[in-house]
């Protein structure tokens, strides 16, 4: 019996020391397997009563605190015509769920884990301008710590409405705002505050994509209790994301072209007013303008709330377009030699040619008309030579008279009869008639001219001066908007 129960102890001595080395051989891999599992038993343990339909507090009179943060990465489009801004923002909310706490050292220490956004309850924070569903990616997981904070991140292609002012186009500012708010929980359930201070998210420009259209000045916020109705009061927390466009595209494809235009029609005006150069330069000049504004039209942004500055200013210069080639018109018909025009006023000459000349410190005021004097007479003289001089001091009415004297003169036509002699004579003195009424209608004509250059001096000096002024106020208002 003694040796029956000594073989049976050594039996369970070498049992015992066999599995105590495979036991001891297996605790690595016991060990990993059981650290593997802690995140299923972590899961099975918060999740095992978790209901997700009601809001995470033990005390339902206590407010769910939201912190909310925003970060712009990208304007990726501005619709002037709809009103619509397409931002890209990185979007980072947290809260404490009272129900999702545990202590790390019964899980092998994991101190936070990654949950499905379907498995936990998530506020139903939304964007009130929200006016299109943007293509932003699913981030299906959230972040929950030992402690209970849970930290949804995610980014967010945002589709929003806003009411932009396009008057100052393309040195304008445009102010958008964000605002996130509870849809169906008052302040007393879910309360709103922001991730960082204010200051932090007015300068952080870190993640913005600098490289587009539109530049990020600013993000402020803003937060405010509002009420629909007598006892409910929510929460909502708004951004305003302050952009500003570069203009550099702008000022080169829609300013630069009007400003050439402009100022080629301003040369216009040295082309003399007496020929028909100048109509066809302006008329040229307004039809190429028509056929810039409809190239740029499409560039303009169009809204049925307001027109842009830029867009006035186009409209304007296709007017001094007009009212220059109408200018054109207007002296070249004055200046424009007619057989019929009748002579110049004496009110004309003393506005025009007297106090206009003063008025536009013209220094020789006589300029044009001892030139149109000076012709005159140099093809008076030519044209009445020989014939007309020895004619002057006859007429087609006294024929006897012609006859009754003596000279040289009546010697060629001695032999001839009454009848032949007369009828000469006829001609003769109306060709005289015709050749001094050519000159006084050439006179005429002179005077008229010498009215149309004062006048053109007149109005080109008036126009130049609207030109003028008008773009610098122009430029005045666009430089104080840009740096602004």
């Amino acid at each position: 019996m003694a040796r029956s129960a000594l073989g049976v102890s050594l039996l369970l001595l070498a049992v015992a020391s066999t599995v105590h080395c495979k036991v001891s051989q297996k605790i690595p891999n016991k060990a990993s397997s059981s650290s593997k599992a802690a995140l299923r038993q972590l899961s099975d343990y918060l999740f095992a009563n978790y209901k997700k339909d009601v809001r995470p507090v033990w005390n339902w009179r206590k407010t769910t605190n939201v912190a909310i943060d925003v970060m712009i990465y990208a304007i990726l489009s501005v619709d002037e015509k709809n009103q619509v801004l397409t931002t890209y923002i990185w979007y980072r909310q947290h809260w404490i769920d009272e129900f999702l706490k545990w202590n790390p050292q019964d899980f092998d220490n994991i101190t936070q884990m990654s949950v499905p956004t379907e498995a936990i309850w998530i506020p139903d924070i939304l964007i009130n301008e929200f006016v299109d569903v943007g293509k932003s990616p699913e981030i299906p997981y959230v972040y929950i710590l030992y402690n209970g904070e849970v930290r949804n991140l995610k980014p967010v292609q945002v589709v929003t409405a806003c009411s932009l002012d396009i008057y100052n186009f393309p040195f304008d500012v445009q102010n958008c705002s964000l605002t996130f708010t509870s849809w169906l929980h008052n302040i007393r359930d879910i309360n709103l505050s922001l991730w960082r201070t204010p200051e932090e998210v007015k300068n952080d420009r870190s993640v913005f994509m600098n490289q587009g259209e539109w530049e990020l000045l600013h993000v402020l916020s803003q937060f405010r209790e509002f009420s629909v109705g007598d006892n409910d009061y929510y929460a909502e927390m708004k951004f305003f994301v302050v952009i500003r466009r570069r203009p550099l595209f702008y000022a080169v494809s829609l300013l630069l072209p009007s400003i050439f235009l402009m100022v080629m029609d301003i040369v216009g005006f040295y082309l003399p007013p007496d020929s028909g150069e100048r109509v066809s330069f302006k008329i040229t000049l307004l039809l190429g303008y028509s056929v810039f504004l409809i190239i740029v039209s499409d560039t303009l942004p169009a809204t049925a709330i307001g027109t842009p500055l830029i867009g006035i200013y186009f409209v304007v210069c296709m007017a001094l377009l007009v009212i220059s080639l109408t200018e054109t018109i207007l002296i070249v018909r004055l200046v424009h030699k007619q057989d019929l025009q009748p002579h110049v006023p004496d009110w004309v000459k003393r506005w025009v040619l007297e106090r206009a000349t003063i008025l536009l410190c013209i220094q020789d005021r006589k300029a044009f008309r001892p030139v149109c004097t000076q012709s005159s007479n140099i093809s008076r003289n030519m044209e009445n030579n020989d014939s007309t001089a020895k004619l002057n001091h006859y007429s087609c009415d006294a024929p006897r008279d012609y006859e009754g004297r003596t000279g040289d003169a009546t010697a060629p036509l001695q032999g001839q009869s009454p009848e032949l002699v007369a009828h000469i004579l006829h001609e003769i003195a109306a060709i005289r008639q015709f050749l001094e009424k050519r000159d006084e209608f050439r006179d005429i004509a002179c005077e008229w001219l010498q009215v149309g250059y004062v006048l053109d001096v007149l109005l080109f000096r008036a126009y130049l001066v609207a030109v003028l002024a008008y773009s610098i106020t122009l430029g005045t208002l666009w430089s104080i908007w840009q740096y602004a």
